[in-house]
């Protein structure tokens, strides 16, 4: 049996997105070297958080394709056109 609480307060502990829709960013290092390709990305939307972290579904345009991540694995890109 599901037992839902009244008047239950939204919560407020949810970490907020730190990056916006359209905004350029770049995959962290994982190893802490510097990656072979610094290939870019744009957040296309945000997504719920996941472990605590908010999530993005990110694109490239090398790639056909959209990825999901957390934004513990993403930086602001520096330059846009590098």
């Amino acid at each position: 049996m599901i037992r839902f609480q009244q008047n239950a307060r939204p919560r407020t502990d949810t970490p907020a997105h730190l990056f916006a829709i359209g905004q350029t960013v770049r995959m962290k290092s994982r190893t802490g070297l510097v990656q072979k390709t610094a290939e870019l990305f744009q957040i296309k939307s945000k997504l719920p958080v996941k472990d605590g972290s908010p999530q993005y579904r990110i694109r490239s345009d090398e790639e056909t394709h959209e990825r999901v991540t957390t934004e513990d694995n993403l930086e602001v890109a520096d330059d846009p056109n590098s």
